[in-house]
């Protein structure tokens, strides 16, 4: 869960300015944590305290304005009641990371979690397909799998592309906010890393979705290879220090485990 809102606050400055290079300021002045952050405590909040998937979100998202939410998902914000509008978008990925983290030793449990929170607003089968291959990919390095077993599991049962490599991806790679355009791309991302940091590292230099690929791929790269303290830190003191009420749900879901 950390893992993809630390990917987000690093990716935060560059979606609007995308780069093509792994050399950059991890952290740089002007990030903050988006939308994909605040969704992702939401999902966390939801699952833990087994409440109304459509309604938290919401009320998380009304708490915490003007974060970059999508235009349907914005005004879906504020919908009586909320029904869901068959989004593909890559927001189905993004915020899903605790329903693996929540149920990492049983992988019908993680992606039934993950369907409930998805279908509230991304209920076409590309969203659906994009959160449970997400959460089942995390559940896998969980579990203690290696990037080429779950690859291959991956490929499989999902029928996404994970040939290509990082630098064969990179210089067409345009910005997209689709899942079918964008989840294969943030999972190769992380099993392609040596580490947490390269993980989000290569999915911000795509150049694409910046915040968003990293907070696909950083959950995945956090169960493969953990988060370096120095990360957590510096996000829980500085890029969260004015939100104490997603801190608070972050500390909750990592002592559930």
């Amino acid at each position: 869960m950390l893992g993809a809102i630390i990917g987000d606050i690093a990716g935060s400055i560059y979606e609007a300015s995308p780069i093509k290079t792994k050399n950059f300021p991890f952290f740089a002045g002007s990030c903050r944590f988006t939308d994909d952050s605040v969704c992702t405590v939401a999902v966390a909040d939801i699952l833990l305290q087994d409440l109304p998937p459509a309604e938290t979100m919401q009320a998380w998202c009304r708490r915490h304005p003007h974060r970059g939410y999508g235009g349907n998902f914005g005004m879906w914000i504020y919908d009586e009641p909320p029904e869901p509008y068959t989004s593909y978008g890559n927001g189905a990925a993004m915020r899903v990371s605790p329903a693996a983290f929540l149920n990492s030793a049983d992988l019908g449990a993680a992606l039934s979690a993950s369907d409930t929170v998805t279908e509230i607003t991304h209920n076409h089968p590309e969203g659906i397909k994009g959160a449970r291959a997400t959460t089942h990919a995390i559940c896998l390095a969980l579990q203690g799998e290696g990037p080429d077993y779950i690859r291959q599991i991956i490929a499989s049962e999902y029928g996404y592309d994970l040939s290509q490599t990082v630098d064969e991806i990179r210089p067409s790679y345009f910005f997209d906010v689709t899942c079918q355009g964008s989840v294969p791309q943030a999972i190769t991302c992380a099993l392609a890393s040596e580490s947490y940091e390269d993980a989000v590292r290569n999915a911000i230099s795509l150049g694409g979705d910046s915040d968003t690929l990293a907070a696909i791929a950083g959950p995945i790269a956090e169960a493969l290879h953990g988060i370096p303290d120095e990360f957590q830190e510096r996000a829980e003191s500085i890029y969260l220090i004015d939100a104490p009420d997603m801190l608070d749900v972050i500390q909750e879901m990592y002592q559930s485990q």
